[in-house]
């Protein structure tokens, strides 16, 4: 649900600022996305003994640097339809839009075997020829026993399990015989 509404709102800032603007946006409200970790920042945003006033003007300091009236008025609405809450899925659904726009994606390589960057680049390269897209991949040393590659979001998953192989070749044998 949380999703849904963020992504109205994104629309709406797409279409107000424009794509150039966006990725100034974006940074700030990625920057408020990570004071919403703090717990105490939660609590005072989520209290409703805190009156508006005072959380409109703690969002309104982070967004100063951005000396758009339009920010400014955004993060007024949020906090007048008591929608604060919703900001790290905003600055999430900003990211997602961004990357759409500009047809790059950020994607993860799992596995228990280090890679190099070499290895990393053929990939990214083998799925940008594949998807027609730019893809930037980060490598992450797991416990899995193989290779899985992930572009959360484009929906794509890809994996090499070596015990599955192993799996294949012994049921494909015993059917030969």
């Amino acid at each position: 649900m949380e999703e849904l509404v963020a992504r109205r709102y994104t629309k709406a800032l797409n279409e107000s600022l424009g794509s150039d603007s966006l990725e100034n946006v974006h940074s700030l409200f990625a920057a408020i996305k990570t004071s919403f970790a703090d717990n105490t920042f939660v609590n005072i945003m989520d209290n409703p003994d805190v009156p508006s006033s005072d959380k409109e003007s703690i969002l309104l300091d982070a967004v100063k640097s951005a000396n758009s009236d339009k920010v400014n008025n955004f993060i007024k609405l949020l906090v007048e339809n008591k929608r604060i809450m919703i900001i790290p899925a905003i600055a999430e659904e900003l990211r997602k839009t961004i990357a759409s726009e500009k047809n790059s994606y950020d994607g993860s390589i799992y596995s228990d075997t280090d890679m190099d960057e070499g290895s990393l680049q053929g990939i990214a390269t083998g799925l940008e020829k594949k998807l027609g897209a730019k893809i930037n991949l980060t490598f992450v040393k797991t416990d899995f026993d193989g290779i899985k590659v992930e572009v959360v979001d484009l929906g794509i998953e890809i994996n090499f399990s070596k015990s599955r192989l192993a799996n294949q070749i012994i049921d494909h044998i015993l059917k030969a015989i």
